[in-house]
């Protein structure tokens, strides 16, 4: 779904992991992109870093089980709508025993 970040959707600021930022060179933890739902903020992770996109969401399309994302402190699903300003937070689950 490359191209759906444009101007006209609002700026916002997605953290990431550093499991990701490990995996693709040069992202930085803090990316600010234009988008209006959680699911066009992936296809800008996506756009800037290819394959990102697929680390966080799966072919159904579905965040993946592993992952967690909040938008303003408010677990979010891909159609979460994103306001100007909003704090998307990309998050590993954490396991244990």
């Amino acid at each position: 779904m490359a191209g759906l970040e444009t101007q006209e959707a609002p700026a916002v600021r997605v953290r990431l992991p550093t499991a990701l930022t490990i995996l693709f060179p040069g992202a930085p933890p803090r990316v600010e992109l234009h988008a209006a739902t959680v699911a066009e903020a992936i296809d800008g992770l996506n756009e800037r870093w290819p394959g990102m996109g697929d680390r966080i969401r799966d072919t159904r399309p579905a965040i993946r089980r592993h992952i967690n994302i909040f938008v303003d402190g408010r677990k979010a699903r891909l159609d979460t709508r994103l306001a100007p300003g909003a704090e998307v937070f990309v998050l590993t689950a954490i396991s244990g025993g």
